[in-house]
């Protein structure tokens, strides 16, 4: 596998962009909630983090006691070391020999490589049966657009084809489900506008992700809330992500 594409994740580039106010950012505490509810139930002693960044989405199964500690593991780390996030434990790991953790998560790393199944079947090979994987992933082939470029995308996905992936890693589909479809109408509408009218289908390479005032930053956190309450729990028709949890 050419490990050189793992490299430049959404949140290794993205937090650039973002800066301290990261933690703060409607769609990372947006995404983080949604992840928080399709793990409802689950608790689990270690997550470990496939091409965790900074760590975001296992400080926050850290904060809501959904895992105790977390391993985030990425390739591009300077060096392995250890911290204590409120008193919990999280390694920063270059790689890993084998998967011993109750649950992995990959949070928009799937279509950052070429061969998606192979990266899965390398964490999910040697984890134990009954171990869960959560997977985030961008929807819909059409939305493709500069952002995707940006962040050096191979695919976006549809629910059928990442429970394929899944499937084909040897893995079993518990549930999936689209996210963030409060704003795919319009994303969509922008995106094709674009391409048919401007770009045709020339993307110019540019996170979409920016600083908003802090009332609009809350009011789409507040739009993002009313979604979850409402059409995520089966929400199969459309959005921005899928989210799929899946078992060995």
């Amino acid at each position: 596998m050419n490990r050189k594409k793992y490299s430049d994740l959404m949140d290794l580039k993205e937090e650039v962009i973002l800066g301290d106010k990261i933690n703060q950012h409607w769609y990372y505490v947006s995404k983080g909630r949604a992840m928080r509810d399709f793990l409802s139930g689950e608790s689990v002693s270690e997550v470990l983090d496939v091409g965790a960044g900074s760590g975001i989405f296992s400080r926050q199964l850290l904060d809501n006691d959904i895992a105790q500690v977390s391993t985030c593991v990425d390739p591009y780390y300077e060096e392995a070391r250890e911290e204590l996030h409120n008193g919990k434990k999280i390694r920063f790991v270059k790689t890993l020999d084998k998967t011993t953790q109750d649950l992995v998560i990959m949070m928009d790393v799937l279509e950052h490589v070429e061969d998606d199944v192979a990266l899965l079947k390398q964490y999910c090979d040697s984890m134990e049966k009954g171990a869960k994987v959560f997977i985030t992933v961008p929807a819909f082939q059409f939305m493709w657009s500069g952002h995707d470029v940006f962040l050096e995308h191979f695919r976006r996905y549809t629910i059928k084809q990442i429970e394929r992936a899944v499937l084909d890693a040897g893995l079993k589909p518990i549930k999936s489900r689209y996210y963030f479809a409060s704003l795919f109408p319009i994303v969509a509408l922008i995106r094709l506008a674009k391409t048919l009218l401007f770009n045709r289908g020339k993307f110019e390479p540019k996170s979409e992700l920016k600083q908003y005032s802090e009332s609009m930053n809350n009011t789409l956190i507040a739009v993002h809330d009313a979604e979850r309450r409402s059409i995520f729990n089966f929400n199969k028709a459309f959005g921005l992500s899928v989210f799929c949890l899946c078992v060995k």
